[in-house]
Order: C-alpha cells, then structure tokens, then sequence
C-alpha cells in the first residue's frame, strides 16, 4: 500500500507551533545518503533487467499488444521475474528487481520503468478510499493504494498487483512521478516508526514533504513521526496542515484531536473527534468495518445495521452484499440472504459468481424453491 497512517501513539507533551500550509521542510539529503531519493533514481533500471527485459519481451515482440502480454508475463512467470507481492516490500525499480519483492508502491515504479522502455506512456495512480488496514502492536495502520497506468494506442489499461484485495471507492486518480517519489519516502518512513526508529523516519518525512507538500496523508504521517520524537508541537503543527489540506482527513482529525487533549484544549479535541465521526458516517469502508467487528462478537443486528449503511453509500461493491447475507443467515432471514446474495452474484466478477451460485443453491434447496 502507498501511505500509511497512525493512530493511539504516545510521546511526550511539548509547545504547539503554525507555519503556512505550502511551506515545506528543509533538505536532509545527507542522512538519506546511499538510498535512492529523486525520482529518476526510483525509477532506474539496472543493466541487466533492461537487457533482460529488451531479450525476453521487446526483441521477440513489435506488436504493442503483444508487448503489454509479453510484459506481464514477464513480471509475473517465473520464468521471467517472478515477482512476489509483500506489503512490506517497499522498494524502488533496482531493490524490487533484486528481492523479486514489491508492494503496490513498488510494483507501479516498476511497470512504469518497463512499460517506459517498451516506448508506452505510463503513469502511477491512487486510490484515496480504499478498504485495507492492519493492526500492528498498538498502531491501526490504514492504507491509501496505487498502481499503474498504461496507455497502448488508444486503449488504457491499469496493472494491480492488489486488486482482488482491496476494495476502492471511485476511479483512480493520476500520479506524477514526484508524488509517486513522496508516497515511497512516506512509506519509508512509516516503516522506520512502526520499527521504533524514529531517527530513520525523520529524513524520509522531510523528503516525502518537498517533492509533494500539499499531500494531507504525508502531512499526518509527519505528525506521527514528530510525536514519536517527543515533540507534540511539530506534530499538532503537521496535523493541522494536513486538515487545512483535506477537512475530512480523519486520520488527522483524530490524531490533531489526541494532540490537543495532550495539552489540555479538551474543548476542541471534542470538537474534532465529532468532526471525525461525522466524516466516518459518511465512509462505507468505515461501516464495513464495525459490521465485521460486530458480526465477529455475535452482534448480528448490529452488524446487519453497518453492513447495510455500507450498501446505501457503495451499493455496487459485492463483497458488502454478501456479508449482509452472510449475517442475515445467522439472523433466520433465509429469504433476505438469498435476494442479498443475488445482487452480490449480479456485481461479482467470474469467479464470485460461481461462489455466490454455489451458495445460492445451497440456501434455495433450504427454502425448497
């Protein structure tokens, strides 16, 4: 995933402090020393993939079809690259050749490069709202997604490497390549702070911030960096730049809201944690969720009250569909679960509809249609 953002961290109380929203912190090349920072040099191809890549696909292929299919055998056969997806893997085009490991992040630089070299035009794409997080110790870690797009002629396609395991609200939007660069030293830094190497983290924040200085999501991130530097002050700072960028960023809203209650503003810390909760109302991934929490405890109805919430703001995503029957099961409503599974088949793609038929049959025998 591209950028990750924490909550329920802890640090020691210090001075709050304003700065306008553009600016951006000062360069601290010297402690990324050795490590791939500019975009080129994400990008860079080492010399034996790109001969590789020009004797295995682009040699034996002239056809731009032909070349796209080539490509992605090539990046997914083993006998080509093989590559392997890991969430944590974020790596630039020469570490993920070198592993044969690559998150979304790094799997997008890399079939950008490739697609590049094979004379295509290709682009990195986000998803804002996406469904996809994991706990880790004592920190929620939630995503935002990218991939990658590529134009053949006058046809697009997108290659994702995660696209059977995210669910995404909305179509993608373009990339440049500095903000691709941003989310790769955002990504970094996170990584350092879930390892409790703050000190690692802080070069990666301040890059990530001057090549996309108006990204809410790098923002926040700064802000849990800062705070788990101690530092309360740059971190409510970040915060609220990240929330003048994006009102409805609740992951800043509620972390500006720690911030603040820190340092014994109560009356706007609860300000901002309704603020946030009226943003996650309007969130389906967010009612998703607390169905599937509540479906875990045994809370049917309420589970069965989220999952619906869900389907009225995305009424096209068949997975909401299914776990509303999947509870309407276990409530003793055979007959809701099978119209709510059907509508789940009618959205599914082909393998979700054999899965969903193969159910549906099941709970028609039970209702003797």
């Amino acid at each position: 995933m591209s950028a990750w953002l924490l909550a329920a961290l802890l640090a020691s109380a210090g001075p709050a402090n304003t700065a306008p929203v553009d600016a951006a912190p000062p360069a601290t090349t010297t402690a990324l020393a050795g490590v791939a920072t500019t975009t080129e040099e994400l990008l860079a191809m080492p010399d034996e993939l790109r001969q590789r890549f020009h004797d295995e696909v682009l040699s034996p292929s002239s056809l731009p079809s032909r070349r796209l299919d080539a490509m992605m055998r090539f990046l997914f056969d083993d006998s080509g690259l093989g590559m392997r997806y890991a969430s944590e893997a974020t790596h630039g085009v020469a570490d993920a050749y070198r592993t044969r490991q690559a998150n979304c992040l790094s799997f997008t630089l890399l079939a950008i490069a490739l697609a590049r070299e094979a004379g295509f035009e290709a682009h990195g794409q986000r998803h804002d709202r996406i469904l996809s997080w994991r706990q880790q110790d004592s920190n929620l870690v939630l995503s935002n997604h990218v991939n990658a797009g590529i134009r053949v002629g006058h046809r697009h396609f997108t290659l994702d490497v995660a696209s059977d395991s995210v669910i995404a609200q909305g179509p993608p939007l373009r990339m440049t390549d500095a903000e691709l660069a941003a989310l790769y030293h955002g990504n970094r830094a996170m990584e350092y702070v879930l390892d409790g190497d703050v000190s690692g983290a802080l070069p990666h924040v301040a890059r990530s911030l001057q090549l996309d200085p108006r990204s809410a999501t790098l923002w926040n991130n700064a802000g849990v960096a800062h705070l788990r530097n101690g530092d309360l002050g740059a971190a409510t700072s970040a915060y609220e730049r990240a929330i003048a960028l994006d009102p409805d960023h609740s992951g800043a809203l509620f972390n500006l809201a720690q911030a603040y209650q820190r340092q014994g503003n109560d009356a706007a810390a609860q300000h901002l944690n309704a603020r946030a909760q009226r943003v996650l109302e309007r969130n389906p991934f967010h009612h998703f969720l607390q169905g599937h929490g509540a479906e875990g405890r045994g809370e049917l109805e309420a589970a069965q009250s989220h999952y619906r919430r869900a389907i009225r703001l995305l009424p096209r995503e068949h997975r909401f569909h299914f776990a509303l029957a999947r509870v309407q099961v276990g409530l003793g409503d055979r007959t809701g679960a099978v119209r709510a599974l059907r509508r789940a088949r009618a959205l599914g793609g082909d393998i979700e509809r054999l899965q969903y038929q193969s159910k549906l049959d099941v709970l028609q025998a039970q209702l003797g249609r």
